[in-house]
């Protein structure tokens, strides 16, 4: 892409960074999902890769309605955050049980948070260009998001945690 020069071209090259981190995340989570031992963290990392695929095709029509090629950039920051998720819940993972699904709802989050700024950026990108449908969609995704994020505290406070403490 040549330099970017304009807030609308900023948005466009940010969604297109979004659309690779989403397809990072959601790779990594097929490889770490089943290494889960708890029921409802499955259950939940399940659920996070159906609203990920949501969330890409989302940020693909929002591109295509900016008039620009649906293409991603590739985003080295999630790149960064998966490597690290995979060293620490497959590559040099604890053995399976509460201490691996404490490690995997850390790295979860980890890649989760970026995704809550990256979309919540953008966001705020789209209602300064006066794009409120996408700032809408976009905002509703960051809540998604932060909903999920906030059902993977609970089960690591409530569960996860006080058995990899016990054992």
């Amino acid at each position: 892409m040549a330099k970017i020069s304009t807030l609308q071209e900023l948005y466009v090259d940010e969604l297109k960074d979004l659309w690779s981190a989403n397809d990072q995340m959601a790779r990594a989570l097929k490889k770490i999902a089943p290494e889960a031992s708890n029921a409802k963290l499955k259950s939940m990392l399940a659920s996070s890769q159906d609203g990920i695929g949501e969330h890409t095709e989302m940020l693909k029509s929002l591109i295509e309605g900016q008039d620009e090629e649906v293409s991603k950039e590739h985003c080295k920051g999630m790149e960064g955050l998966v490597a690290e998720a995979l060293k620490h819940t497959i590559d040099d993972a604890p053995e399976k049980g509460p201490v691996l699904d404490a490690a995997i709802i850390a790295q979860y989050q980890r890649m989760t948070h970026y995704g809550i700024t990256g979309f919540g950026t953008v966001s705020a990108f789209a209602s300064a260009l006066e794009l409120e449908d996408d700032a809408e969609k976009l905002s509703n995704a960051v809540a998604e998001m932060h909903d999920g994020d906030e059902l993977m505290s609970e089960l690591a406070e409530s569960a996860v945690n006080t058995s990899a403490v016990n054992g």
